[in-house]
């Protein structure tokens, strides 16, 4: 079942008694912005949504989240019972998919399952926040800019950065990327 990025974002900003301009001011983005991902005519990037989002503030894993939550406690994680973050965002020309183990309500590290169609990416705005994260290379290759550095990543290959210098993450091959990430605090 897919997941209505538009109907979402309209929920929420109503829930919070903003206007499309309202929302756009306090993200830094246009009204039309608001107004194409709402009627499901724009797919934003990873950045580009999140972004949105901080003018509410809200992080990803609360948007794609559902009532189904695992419980705080819980220690071991079937991989269907992994939470979806952006299974219905689009790179470029791709696909991206953040799978998180738990649930973030008391906990301080955020680990995902990352899967990367060819051609995707987090987005032409580099992404910045205040963490640091590292991750792990399981299959295909993974560009990985961090801020004028940048590294075509294969398997077995890692990474762990500041994430507060701008980063990117690019799919440039043709087959998808998998990797296997930690975020110190939570991000997405």
């Amino acid at each position: 079942m897919e997941f209505d990025v538009g109907a979402r974002l309209k929920q929420i900003r109503e829930q919070h008694g903003l206007s499309q301009r309202a929302l756009a001011q306090l993200a830094g983005v246009t009204n039309g912005t608001i107004s194409l991902i709402e009627q499901n005519r724009s797919s934003p990037s990873v950045s580009s949504l999140r972004k949105v989002l901080q003018g509410i503030p809200m992080t990803l894993a609360e948007f794609f989240s559902s009532d189904d939550l695992p419980p705080p406690e819980q220690i071991f994680f079937k991989g269907s019972e992994l939470i979806e973050l952006a299974g219905e965002l689009k790179g470029t020309v791709g696909q991206v998919s953040f799978r998180q183990v738990g649930d973030l309500r008391s906990r301080n590290l955020q680990i995902l399952h990352e899967r990367y169609a060819p051609g995707a990416d987090t987005g032409r705005t580099m992404l910045q926040h205040e963490s640091e994260e590292g991750g792990i290379v399981v299959r295909g290759q993974i560009e990985l800019t961090v801020g004028d550095r940048k590294q075509l990543l294969g398997p077995g290959d890692a990474y762990f950065f500041d994430s507060r210098i701008p980063h990117r993450f690019r799919n440039i091959g043709d087959v998808e990327c998998e990797l296997i990430s930690a975020c110190t605090p939570p991000y997405l």
